[in-house]
């Protein structure tokens, strides 16, 4: 069997191709158990909502998620403006020793949760000149998902659905259009519902699945985590396989040559 390639993003390769996120659990022991159940490498922490030193005498993500153990990706949840979401990144690289890798998110509004394109790629644009590594939550429109590519972001990451939705990949053609023009790694971030999801966009040629309700959210988190890092590397090893084409009738699984009659 060939080996599968690592996931590499900024110049750093990943043995899981699963981003995990650290809402929304009932402690940070059910945090960590999950995250480690999951084997992900990557989890992304929302700098606005989640302490990770920036206040002091609280307990600490970082207690349970260390930077030693695990890549932090500091996203801008909750940021409704470019001038949050630089503000919040440039906090967090403060915070994380100089650390470059973020996820850039900048929402629409509290409803949706879409992303606001026209904030996003002003604050794109000014978080690349100041030498960050971003990793661009969008739509899944193939047209914006290049424009975020050719200004420099390290991986575009279109929504499968709304964000907490648990609605699955709602348009696969879409998806299936960025990754044909990408040349960048391809996340699917947002509206994972359960394990066919993750593994229907490895399917799709994904590099990978940033999830956190599906698993959080989950009635069993821990058994669900496990759930999803097998559906992401079963994904991608049918990617990888090629599967058969789609027929309208029957195609016999034995050869008819040679049959007796």
């Amino acid at each position: 069997m060939t080996p599968i390639a690592p996931l590499e993003i900024a110049g750093k390769s990943y043995n899981s191709r699963l981003l995990v996120g650290t809402g929304k659990y009932k402690d940070l022991n059910e945090t960590r158990e999950a995250i480690v159940t999951s084997g992900a490498e990557i989890v992304t922490v929302a700098i606005r909502r989640v302490n990770i030193g920036q206040n002091p005498g609280e307990p600490s993500l970082l207690d349970v998620v260390p930077p030693e153990e695990f890549t932090i990706l500091p996203n801008t949840a909750f940021c409704y403006t470019a001038e949050e979401a630089v503000r919040t990144l440039k906090l967090a690289r403060e915070l994380l020793d100089g650390h470059k890798l973020v996820k850039l998110e900048v929402l629409g509004d509290e409803k949706t949760l879409f992303p606001n394109i026209v904030e996003t790629l002003k604050a794109a644009e000014t978080l690349i000149a100041d030498d960050f590594d971003v990793m661009v939550y969008t739509s899944d429109d193939p047209i914006l998902a290049k424009r975020f590519e050719e200004m420099g972001c390290v991986a575009v990451m279109p929504l499968a659905g709304p964000i907490g939705s648990g609605l699955g990949i709602c348009n696969p053609y879409n998806i299936r259009m960025i990754l044909e023009n990408a040349e960048v790694p391809i996340l699917v971030d947002a509206g994972v519902g359960t394990a066919s999801d993750a593994s229907l966009a490895m399917e799709l040629g994904c590099a990978g699945v940033l999830m956190n309700t599906a698993i959080a959210g989950a009635k069993d988190p821990i058994l669900m985590a496990s759930a999803m890092k097998k559906a992401v590397e079963a994904g991608r090893e049918a990617f990888l396989a090629g599967r058969i084409p789609r027929k309208l009738y029957a195609s016999a699984s034995s050869p008819i040559d040679g049959i007796i009659s």
